[in-house]
């Protein structure tokens, strides 16, 4: 969320204050930690020496910075210690967080949450060894990495709008081709979807997944630029798009389709949506009923609530992937994610955050569905962006 000149020392410092602890070190070293230089609104040339920022839960911030980089932390507050030798640094670390009892990093323990990985263990061992209690960053660091402006939040709706248009669009191409009598490909609909984005002023980081039948059944499907699949009468087809409009504001929309080509679907197809359509909804309105009481939720309680509707329905051992992501100014974000799967997010689901919820089940050799829907944490309630949602499969009349 930040910019140049951008960071709010007091906002970061009441934050610090209400998580009881004396304060937050932010480090880096060859870009290593993209998200202390995002807190801090660093821009241009990262350097090459390392550099510590200090920041109190009172009083004025501190510097260590090398000297052949002694400006490296200019355009923030607080004094600097310039380092040279190694013993230097070390002492300067020392003095950095003297006083101190507790003091957060940008680390997980135990690895247990990699997207706050962000501190090397030999540097957090360093800094233990000043006497200090080196605790996680990781709801410090959402609050001042993945929060929205209003004029982010903007941006993702435009975003999400024309995305939703756009499933609109695709289904309807793929239905009009194939009456025609033509036909179309998996990279046909791939090319005609960046072109309109481009042409729409919006980028993405990676094509579309656009899968049908089994390719479907591969959450992370890619679409070859040769040989891809037509998409035939009798397919099931999976649409998975996300985009942001190309500005400094421009936030990451992503929504997931299913429809079926021609004719009536299979009645377990039919079954398959239905309940993972459940599992998104059911994720949902949990997630709002928290956000309206003031519930400290967590991550991966969220999770759990997506899941048990898929293995109560018998395919818990088809949804292989964590119910949603982090979504900001990159497609996975660094704020909370829906998972008590492939991680143990502890992290609280904070307002002004975006995620997604995309429950799937996947049949290996058969087909795939999924559906997603990403979601704004408005302070008092859980809002669906991107409407209307997916609530039955769609039929490509052909």
């Amino acid at each position: 969320m930040a910019s140049e000149n951008s960071f709010d020392l007091e906002s970061v410092q009441t934050a610090i204050r209400d998580a009881g602890i004396d304060g937050w070190l932010l480090y880096d070293f060859r870009a290593t930690d993209p998200i202390a230089r995002n807190v801090l609104g660093l821009s241009g040339h990262h350097g090459s020496r390392r550099w510590f920022y200090f920041i109190p839960a009172n009083g004025e911030p501190r510097k260590l910075v090398h000297a052949i980089e002694a400006k490296a932390l200019d355009s923030v507050p607080g004094e600097a210690t310039v380092y040279l030798t190694w013993q230097s640094l070390d002492a300067g670390i020392g003095a950095l967080v003297d006083g101190s009892k507790t003091v957060a990093m940008n680390y997980s323990p135990m690895g247990d949450v990699p997207y706050v990985s962000k501190v090397d263990a030999g540097t957090v061992e360093k800094v233990r060894s000043k006497g200090v209690e080196v605790v996680s960053s990781a709801d410090l660091m959402q609050a001042f990495d993945s929060c929205l402006e209003d004029e982010q939040l903007a941006s993702h709706h435009r975003s999400a709008n024309r995305l939703r248009s756009m499933i609109d669009e695709v289904f309807g191409m793929v239905g009009e081709r194939l009456r025609a009598g033509g036909t179309i490909t998996e990279y046909d609909v791939v090319e005609h979807v960046n072109a309109a984005l481009r042409a729409d002023g919006m980028i993405n980081d990676h094509d579309p997944i656009v899968g049908v039948n089994e390719h479907a059944a591969d959450p992370h499907f890619e679409v070859a630029t040769t040989g891809s699949s037509e998409i035939r009468v009798g397919d099931l087809l999976l649409f998975d798009v996300w985009a942001k409009e190309d500005t400094p504001v421009g936030i990451y929309a992503d929504i997931t389709w299913c429809a079926f080509v021609g004719g009536e679907p299979p009645e377990e197809m039919i079954k398959v949506f239905n309940i993972v359509r459940d599992a998104r909804k059911a994720c949902c309105e949990r997630a709002d009923e928290a956000f309206r009481s003031g519930e400290d939720i967590r991550g991966f309680q969220l999770d759990r609530v997506c899941r048990e509707v898929i293995t109560q329905a018998g395919y818990g051992e088809h949804f292989i992937h964590r119910t949603g992501h982090s979504i900001h100014s990159n497609t996975h974000g660094n704020g909370a994610n829906l998972d008590d799967l492939e991680t143990h997010d502890t992290r609280k689901m904070l307002p002004r955050t975006m995620f997604s919820v995309e429950p799937g089940i996947y049949l290996p050799g058969r087909f795939g569905i999924r559906s997603e829907v990403d979601v704004y944490h408005t302070g008092s309630s859980a809002e669906v962006t991107g409407s209307p949602h997916q609530e039955a499969l769609v039929r490509i009349e052909v």
